[in-house]
């Protein structure tokens, strides 16, 4: 199949389990087709049947904001024509299920059908926003198939939009032949060479997931414990956490791993 998939490129659960499902399709020899405004993070090898689609917004003076929504939903057009694509698969439902609507709608009488994945923060703040409401609604009902990564967010969407469309509960995976767990403590000792205890924290650094509240919350702890910090990921919030780690004095146990750190 050839099988165009639409995330967010950055750091996220969203944007990796999208990239993972893609490359894993890729492996098992269909086409997979990235439709998004930068590479997604994962993509870091070049594959014959991996190819990636910009979508360009243009800048004009009457938009206070440029329109993703239609550029997205164009570039879709293109790509599903152009291909030609059997299926789209977006992540996230504002504002990609929209698009891939809009997409489908502009493509018939071919059928190009589009399958919506829920993954949270959609559904929890942007989709109960009493703006987003009823588009959000209309996008899952008008999908043609769709996922939840967990039953809490199955029946929170059920719930809170109630929707009449049938919503799979699909988990998100790991990939155990690339992630193992270490034979032995070799790469806990790189971070924690004491034997202090490590506090993980994952994320896109978006103001949601409150990454300055991570630091000032491992600056109460490091006073009560010896603890190391990793701070996995990028995003607008890290230059903050940054200023923050030097500002409590914590360079020596905070350590960033992500795109601006160098390292997965």
């Amino acid at each position: 199949m050839k099988i165009g998939i639409t995330c967010y490129p950055t750091y996220g659960g969203s944007g990796v389990v999208a990239t993972e499902l893609g490359l894993e399709l890729a492996a098992r020899g269909h086409e997979v087709h990235f439709i998004s405004y930068a590479v997604p993070v994962r993509i870091t090898e070049a594959s014959e049947r991996i190819h990636f689609h910009e979508v360009e917004v243009m800048n004009y003076p009457l938009f206070d904001h440029p329109p993703y929504a239609l550029a997205l939903a164009t570039q879709m057009y293109n790509v599903a024509a152009s291909e030609p694509l059997d299926l789209l698969h977006v992540h996230y439902a504002i504002p990609h299920s929209v698009s891939a609507y809009l997409a489908r709608a502009m493509l018939r009488p071919r059928r190009v059908p589009f399958v919506t994945t829920l993954h949270g923060t959609d559904i929890t703040l942007v989709g109960i926003d009493r703006s987003y409401l009823p588009i959000t609604r209309f996008s899952i009902e008008e999908s043609n198939a769709v996922t939840a990564i967990s039953e809490y967010l199955r029946q929170v969407t059920l719930k809170e939009f109630d929707v009449q469309r049938p919503i799979e509960m699909i988990p998100n995976f790991v990939n155990c032949d690339v992630f193992q767990p270490a034979k032995d403590n070799s790469r806990r000792a790189e971070f924690a060479p004491g034997n202090e205890k490590v506090l993980v924290h994952l994320s896109n650094f978006r103001p949601v997931k409150r990454v300055p509240d991570v630091i000032e919350i491992f600056a109460l702890v490091r006073k009560e414990i010896p603890a190391k910090l990793l701070m996995i990921g990028d995003g607008p919030d890290r230059a903050t956490a940054e200023w923050m780690v030097h500002q409590n004095g914590l360079a020596s146990a905070v350590t960033f791993l992500g795109r601006a750190g160098g390292r997965p």
